[in-house]
């Protein structure tokens, strides 16, 4: 009896304590209606607290849009298509302006004669509409590869509810696939290719370099020191002059020409290492996505059964 007698006491206590307050707040409210009359007809209102409030991360807005939109990025295939249109930009624009210079060295200084560089200037000039071509698939190529990464990253993420891959689909990614293991081979041959060249003006630059050491200038022995631009092969043997030595060998190096194609050769050949590291990145990327694909659609069917 007596904790039912506590319990009534304290609700009596704890009501007689709210009529309190609240007759004090209506005290206050009929004093402020009598020092100024005219705030009568005011309506006020419960000023909402926090935890009324809806808070914006809870309610679907822009904030939870921009959020999903950022998870169906391919952030890999992003980077691969930055690094691949950068690589390739760099490889034929570099690569099509050093191969001009080269022919122009050969034509003043190693070989004079038309007939005995024509296959090579054949061979250069097809060279450079191979560059067009390349430079123009790998740009479309690049773009496909992004709206395929897109497309796929989408699909194992499962963003847009009952999206859903399809059998034509993975084969398209499939397809992607092994055309990039294929091109990534392919430039991987191309990197090794573009090095020959920075390897030739690299012997003629130190080759250079050695007459114009005080060790050597001025001495009996400089005209000695020759470079044969035959031993390579771009050339045939009966070419004439064929080898420069000395001071003409010098003259070659401090041309602009040289120094141009020299330099263009090096920034070609990084441009198709970043084209090879691009192509790492886009199969690493689509494998990936193909694995999972492939995965999830053998789930359907399982629980389909």
């Amino acid at each position: 009896v007596k904790p039912a007698m506590e319990t009534a006491a304290e609700e009596n206590t704890e009501q007689s304590h709210e009529r309190k307050v609240n007759s004090r707040a209506e005290m206050e409210i009929g004093r402020y209606h009598w020092m100024y009359p005219g705030s009568k007809n005011h309506q006020y209102r419960p000023v909402p607290t926090l935890g009324d409030r809806a808070s914006p991360l809870s309610s679907p807005g822009c904030f939870e849009c921009c959020i999903k939109c950022l998870g169906g990025v391919p952030y890999a295939s992003l980077v691969a298509t930055i690094l691949c249109f950068s690589g390739v930009a760099l490889f034929c624009g570099c690569g099509h302006v050093a191969l001009a210079g080269t022919v122009a060295i050969l034509e003043q200084h190693f070989s004079t004669n038309t007939s005995d560089h024509a296959l090579l200037s054949e061979v250069i000039q097809l060279m450079q509409y191979v560059i067009y071509g390349i430079a123009s698939f790998f740009f479309l190529y690049g773009i496909i590869l992004l709206a395929e990464g897109f497309y796929t990253t989408s699909a194992v993420k499962e963003l847009h509810g009952e999206f859903k891959t399809t059998a034509c689909g993975r084969c398209i990614s499939g397809m992607f696939v092994f055309l990039t293991y294929v091109l990534g081979v392919a430039w991987l041959g191309v990197f090794g290719f573009s090095a020959v060249p920075v390897f030739m003006f690299y012997n003629i630059w130190s080759t250079c370099e050695v007459i114009k050491s005080p060790q050597t200038n001025g001495t009996t022995g400089v005209e000695q020191i020759c470079v044969d631009i035959r031993q390579y092969g771009i050339i045939p043997w009966n070419a004439f002059p064929g080898k420069i030595c000395g001071s003409a060998l010098e003259n070659i190096c401090n041309t602009n020409e040289f120094y141009m194609s020299y330099h263009l050769f090096i920034v070609a050949c990084a441009g198709a290492g970043a084209t090879v590291i691009a192509l790492l990145i886009y199969m690493m990327a689509t494998t990936y996505n193909y694995a999972v694909l492939k995965f999830k659609s053998r789930e359907d069917c399982c629980t389909k059964f």
